[in-house]
């Protein structure tokens, strides 16, 4: 644990003790706050956001499981990131956000002048969710977006949403990591993704787990790998109807790249991010996973 961390993970919180994390926030003593699951009141949520809004060293947000529970508090959370600077992960998987919640908190993420990433899985998402997502992944030349985006488990966004959040992509000059594991994708929009990785000049980590793959999509991504450069580092294919063969050669051509490259601002703490099914972890800097999980994600997600 990093100093200036606090990890609580299922517990319900007294409000004694949102008031020792809030002190902390204002004080800029606290880097790290994940509450992952925890319950509150909706009074001390209230006190939490305010802490988080005159925060001027927390770097990382755990809301996962459920802690941003309603409308109201979306709101209260959307208000504090209008006046907080210093934010550059925000964790809300398995949170019942929904479009309409997301439309509420998404002036507050577009105008954020830190935040590089996000973890919307499981939160209910749609089509109309993935519009507001785009635009926070502005095209190359513009301010800069996100560079981890996560969106596990979203089942209800289609095609048509998934096709606009990989031209949205292709064009970022930011995107490093991608998650998408736990939709129901298939090898039509794994063939779409495929194309958008060919044509993204930053994207290294892209995370297809459990979305319903065969060996069609595979030898896709196969000719993708073999024949057009790409920075890709890391192509989870676990879970899916793809054989070994298949992705052992996907792996070997990755394996040929360039050591994995390191970027600034990063904050060093690498525990896994949430998933829906258990995962092991792995350590190649280039690979492509043959069991589940994903491994050392690029993602500074906080787990206990």
């Amino acid at each position: 644990m990093l100093p200036g961390s606090i990890h609580m993970s299922g517990e319900t919180l007294s409000g004694a003790e949102v008031k020792g994390v809030c002190e902390g926030l204002m004080e800029g003593s606290v880097r790290l706050l994940s509450l992952r699951g925890c319950l509150l009141s909706d009074r001390d949520f209230s006190r939490l956001c305010q802490g988080v809004s005159q925060s001027p060293s927390l770097v990382q947000l755990n809301l996962n499981l459920g802690v941003v529970s309603s409308a109201t508090r979306v709101q209260q959370l959307a208000q504090s990131l209008h006046a907080n600077r210093s934010l550059q992960s925000l964790f809300l998987h398995g949170n019942p956000l929904t479009d309409t919640g997301l439309a509420l908190l998404n002036p507050a993420l577009a105008g954020h002048p830190s935040l590089m990433s996000l973890d919307l899985g499981d939160c209910l998402l749609g089509d109309e969710g993935i519009g507001l997502i785009c635009g926070l992944l502005p095209p190359d030349g513009a301010k800069p977006g996100l560079r981890e985006l996560t969106l596990s488990a979203n089942p209800a966004i289609t095609c048509l949403g998934w096709a606009r959040l990989a031209i949205a992509v292709a064009h970022s000059s930011q995107v490093r990591t991608l998650n998408l594991d736990y939709n129901p994708l298939g090898d039509h929009i794994a063939s779409m993704l495929a194309v958008c990785v060919a044509s993204s000049r930053t994207l290294e980590v892209l995370d297809l787990e459990g979305t319903g793959l065969t060996n069609k999509s595979a030898q896709i991504l196969l000719d993708m790998v073999q024949n057009y450069p790409t920075p890709l580092k890391t192509l989870v294919l676990s879970e899916n109807n793809i054989s070994l063969d298949l992705q052992q050669q996907i792996a070997d051509l990755l394996s040929e790249g360039e050591e994995e490259e390191e970027y600034d601002g990063q904050v060093q703490e690498q525990p896994v991010r949430e998933k829906g099914f258990k995962h092991s972890q792995g350590s190649a800097p280039h690979r492509v996973l043959l069991t589940s999980g994903l491994g050392d994600s690029l993602l500074t997600e906080t787990e206990m």
